[in-house]
């Protein structure tokens, strides 16, 4: 059974990531293997830490107005490998080890399986 790696950020780091003004940053997950992206969501400061102590993707659901625990009812858990912020400090990317199904909530492998235009 997979784990995932807790993250060791420093307060410099933290306090750098800029949250929106509903206190939520998007967060990418990435498959660490494939490179795929898997999906976006949002975190808090409450989850952002948890995710960085736990080494498992805990996000911010903002329709149920709580933490989500990614795979806590589907299985579909995210374990995490590595963890960066980009130039501006309010987008997170996280490369994962995806375990069970997929990312999705429609039991798909990456919530972007839908593509724009004609495929030849």
């Amino acid at each position: 059974m997979p784990t995932g790696v807790p993250i060791d950020a420093t307060s410099d780091q933290l306090a750098a990531v800029k949250f929106d003004a509903a206190g939520l940053v998007p967060v990418i997950a990435q498959d660490i293997t494939t490179k795929d992206v898997l999906m976006v969501a949002w975190m808090n400061r409450e989850t952002l830490q948890m995710t960085f102590t736990e080494g498992r993707m805990v996000y911010w659901s903002r329709s149920r107005q709580e933490v989500w625990r990614k795979g806590d009812t589907s299985g579909d858990r995210q374990f995490v490998r590595e963890a960066f912020y980009d130039c501006d400090a309010d987008v997170l990317l996280f490369k994962v080890e995806q375990e069970g199904n997929g990312a999705c909530h429609t039991g798909a492998y990456s919530c972007f399986f839908r593509r724009f235009g004609t495929v030849d």
